[in-house]
């Protein structure tokens, strides 16, 4: 498990600080990342900054640095309508194409009850 880690830590690391990890601001507002905000806590650790989450245009791509179980993903517009949600065991990854422009908000739920969630604006 360290080694994976270690493994992904290391091929990101070249990505990341010449720019193709989608961190620069080209079209005003791709490869921007996602503030996570604490919802809730269960006495437990902060998780929040092992998820990496940005936004590139229409694409929503989440990392999960470290292992947090089973975690819910959901994805809903502003109105709270509901977008997209998964249950998925992390450490895997996730990416999801969001077709409408507009203001939404992506929420995370750790299988110990932790709920972080960011929000975010899809433009064209």
């Amino acid at each position: 498990m360290f080694v994976l880690m270690l493994c992904l830590t290391l091929s990101g690391a070249p990505c990341y600080a010449s720019g193709l990890a989608g961190q620069e601001n080209k079209k005003g507002g791709d490869g921007t990342p996602i503030i996570l905000i604490q919802n809730s806590n269960h006495c437990e650790p902060e998780k929040g900054n092992t998820v990496f989450v940005t936004i590139n245009s229409h694409m929503l791509t989440v990392v999960f640095l470290e292992n947090l179980g089973q975690v819910t993903v959901e994805i809903t517009t502003s109105t709270d309508s509901p977008v997209d949600i998964i249950s998925m065991t992390t450490p895997n990854g996730y990416q999801y194409y969001i077709p409408n422009t507009g203001d939404y908000i992506i929420t995370f739920t750790l299988e110990n009850g932790d709920v972080y969630y960011g929000e975010f604006t899809v433009t064209d």
